[in-house]
């Protein structure tokens, strides 16, 4: 949905690119979590140049905010889900950050499948360590309602392509080129399937059974 005068987080932001962008788009207020000190360093210093704006950054991961905020018209998720060892517990955690009638935008890896699909690699996926669950996006959907969302849309997926990630001047290191099998570029460097992003739009009308300790029963 239109961002002007909503209430953001960005979960997982970095130095806060995108929280500018967020602004920049008519955003009242926009938060930014990442647990990275370097990223919010960076955030500091756009902050010096840019100046005053409702955008900050903190070193905060999800589950360090208080339980049950209900604050804000939307939550962006993006690139996080697939590094939590309990997608779940992420997928509470954001849905207690809505307030009624917010929007959660969570974008993550999934492969192809039926409902009952789900990767789970045994060690690095496209060389990223720390990867845990990688969905099919009907299992993803599946997820969501099961956590108590409704209207639950992808609106997107397609496979990351190598323009989109690449080495760069700025960034000279190995990057997704390097990370797929050089024999078959729809396999990974360890034989799993290249990876392929979902973006999923879901609106939350309610609160029901959304407490932690009602995830638990």
């Amino acid at each position: 949905s239109p961002l002007k005068n909503r209430t953001i987080l960005d979960v997982g932001c970095g130095n806060g690119y995108h929280c500018w962008r967020m602004a920049g788009a008519g955003a009242s207020f926009v938060l930014g979590i990442d647990p990275s000190i370097l990223a919010v360093m960076q955030y500091q210093t756009l902050h010096h140049f840019i100046g005053p704006k409702e955008v900050y950054v903190t070193p905060h991961r999800l589950e360090e905010l208080p339980g049950e905020l209900n604050y804000f018209d939307t939550v962006f998720s993006m690139g996080i889900l697939y590094h939590r060892r309990s997608p779940i517990d992420h997928i509470y955690e954001l849905k207690e950050c809505l307030k009624p009638g917010g929007e959660l935008v969570l974008e993550t890896l999934v492969v192809n499948g039926d409902i009952n699909t789900i990767l789970v690699p045994e060690g690095r996926y496209a060389q990223m360590r720390n990867v845990w669950f990688i969905p099919s996006c009907l299992m993803m959907e599946n997820w969501l309602s099961r956590c108590g969302f409704l209207d639950v849309k992808c609106i997107e997926s397609n496979h990351t392509s190598l323009d989109e990630q690449r080495s760069t001047d700025w960034m000279p290191f190995s990057s997704l080129p390097q990370f797929l099998d050089p024999k078959n570029s729809s396999r990974t460097i360890e034989g799993l399937p290249a990876p392929m992003r979902a973006t999923f739009k879901i609106a939350l009308l309610c609160h029901c059974f959304s407490s932690r300790k009602s995830r638990e029963t």
